[in-house]
């Protein structure tokens, strides 16, 4: 039973969702919490992350920043306009936003020249070894999976975690105070962009999603619904973790190899 879902409580509030979206929320809470409270942005914001660490998050992010526009555009390949509201939400949304996200790219690359790393190192280096994770998943569920699931992956999961975690890095004053004033604004307007109080994207991505599902949806698209969003943010973690202990991780891969 597909039951149809309109949204008529506030965007931004769980309540205004579905009972089964609600609890699906409460399933992937603590696999989030895992990405948002992970050392990765206490060090950025404190400076401790080194040189090693800065270049790796930089450089093994921005496949997922570059490709994200290509991520939107795979769902919005799959929609079909009159099918159905949900089908027909995503694509107004889809197409509304795909632009945004290419702003995105280049406010990404100046951050990464504020913290001292070149546009040539991200544009033209290799990403570090063990930092792909996040964005092998993000191709794989946008090419191959269903609409909902590349729109709960992509657009729900990573862009909400990463709107909490980037607030956190953004609300750090000391953090602000070591980029240049000149150029204090231009290097900080991603952050700026994706901090969970200005970026509504994720809400509107559970309203699709929920559209789309509706009010009864069977417990095994629930059910797979669920794991990706889990798998989004444990890719990231993956990504923090390679961030913060890199030689660490360095070693460990070299052992494997041998």
């Amino acid at each position: 039973m597909n039951s149809h879902f309109e949204r008529t409580g506030p965007l931004t509030e769980l309540t205004s969702y579905p009972q089964w979206a609600q609890d699906m929320v409460a399933d992937c809470a603590s696999t989030k919490q895992s990405v948002v409270d992970h050392a990765l942005w206490a060090r950025m914001s404190d400076g401790t992350l080194g040189r090693d660490g800065t270049i790796n998050f930089m450089c093994g992010i921005w496949p997922v920043i570059e490709r994200f526009p290509g991520y939107m555009a795979m769902s919005l390949l799959k929609t079909q306009y009159g099918r159905s509201a949900g089908d027909n939400l995503a694509r107004r949304w889809l197409v509304r936003n795909i632009r945004v996200e290419q702003n995105h790219a280049e406010y990404w690359l100046h951050w990464a020249e504020g913290v001292g790393v070149s546009r040539d190192e991200v544009l033209n280096g290799m990403p570090p070894r063990g930092t792909q994770t996040l964005a092998h998943w993000c191709e794989e569920v946008s090419s191959g999976d269903s609409l909902v699931a590349s729109i709960a992956a992509t657009n729900y999961a990573v862009e909400g975690a990463t709107g909490e975690w980037s607030q956190l890095i953004y609300d750090n004053e000391g953090y602000k105070q070591r980029f240049p004033e000149k150029t204090r604004a231009g290097s900080l307007r991603w952050l700026q962009l994706h901090a969970a109080y200005d970026d509504t994207h994720p809400w509107e991505a559970l309203e699709i999603v929920c559209t789309l599902l509706g009010t009864s949806p069977a417990a095994e698209e629930v059910a797979h619904i669920t794991a990706c969003i889990k798998r989004s943010y444990t890719s990231m973690r993956i990504l923090a973790d390679r961030c913060v202990q890199p030689s660490r991780m360095l070693n460990v891969l070299s052992e494997a190899a041998a």
